[in-house]
């Protein structure tokens, strides 16, 4: 059974690897409901207690099928969705934080996710329209009412996370952070530890490059999100392929999985860190959850450090389009 943790200081306490179910409805492959339900209901029995969603997912499909998965179980866990998006045609056409759409869509996800709560509201993205203080004025006035419990942030930067906290308290900051991507590191990761904040790690596998399975760009469909991912590609697959070698090769010394070595890492740099890697397969969720029994010594985390360091990864994490959205 999984060891559990405080997400920040405000009382909310999850298992320390939660499950991100974006994967589940969008981006990576064919979707399957019957295995996805299957792996959500193996994932309570196996103690995982914190499941991410969010309205921007399918759209609205993943909030609907993580609702479906957990009916009799609500209490058991501790749902995670997020908002922030305007939708034209079935797709995100741009950031909404307005406080009045905040309060509408909220309703749509209690909707879909089949609860009269949320235990974990973020707001999705930064919208540069809306001031940050009545964004989160207005999910303050949901937690008052008993429609949200906790709040949080995604890849918020520095002083929007100091605006935000001042108007209600933040319990946690979603963002993307693993052996490669390490940008919260210099400034955000102390900022967010002074002010009791704590972090969720998206991605905490690179999308699968640090689980040994990465392809690349071209022999995904395009429909996949790893097609137009620039460190998939070219000579940056090539580079980014010889700094993974150490996880490869510390995974072979103990006896582990690179996606298990990948996450520990995670595990190791703080009590704080609650990584949501996503999948949607059983086998996959097993692998993830061994994890935390993997033990990584001062010279192993060094090591990894320092082969995987910013300098050393090939390619931005994102496209030019989507940088944009990501406030630092």
């Amino acid at each position: 059974m999984l060891l559990r943790r405080w997400l920040g200081n405000q009382g909310l306490e999850v298992s320390a690897i939660g499950l991100g179910c974006l994967g589940m409805s969008q981006s990576y492959g064919t979707p399957d409901d019957g295995e996805s339900i299957l792996t959500i209901h193996r994932a309570v029995e196996l103690g995982v207690t914190l499941f991410d969603t969010a309205e921007a997912y399918g759209p609205f499909k993943n909030e609907e099928l993580l609702g479906r998965a957990l009916k009799g179980k609500r209490d058991q866990v501790v749902i995670a969705t997020k908002f922030g998006w305007r939708f034209q045609d079935g797709k995100m056409a741009g950031t909404d934080s307005r406080p009045e759409h905040v309060k509408e869509v909220v309703e749509g996800s209690l909707r879909r996710l089949g609860t009269d709560y949320i235990d974990l509201l973020y707001q999705h993205r930064i919208d540069p329209q809306v001031p940050i203080e009545e964004t989160v004025g207005a999910m303050g006035e949901l937690v008052e009412q008993g429609k949200a419990r906790f709040l949080g942030l995604s890849e918020a930067g520095a002083a929007n996370i100091r605006r935000a906290n001042a108007t209600h308290p933040i319990t946690a900051l979603q963002s993307e952070y693993s052996l490669w991507e390490r940008n919260l590191e210099p400034e955000i990761i102390p900022l967010i530890r002074d002010l009791g904040i704590g972090l969720v790690p998206y991605c905490p596998l690179g999308r699968g490059f640090l689980a040994g399975s990465a392809k690349r760009a071209e022999e995904y469909p395009p429909t996949d999100w790893r097609w137009s991912d620039p460190r998939f590609q070219g000579e940056n697959f090539d580079a980014n392929m010889r700094a993974a070698s150490i996880v490869r090769e510390l995974a072979a010394q103990k006896g582990a999985t690179t996606a298990q070595i990948a996450l520990a890492w995670l595990l190791h740099k703080g009590a704080d860190i609650v990584p949501i890697p996503g999948t949607k397969r059983r086998s996959y969720l097993e692998e993830n959850v061994r994890a935390a029994e993997v033990t990584l010594g001062s010279v192993e985390m060094q090591r990894l450090d320092e082969s995987l360091a910013p300098d050393v990864v090939a390619g931005p994490r994102y496209n030019d389009r989507l940088k944009g959205f990501i406030d630092r």
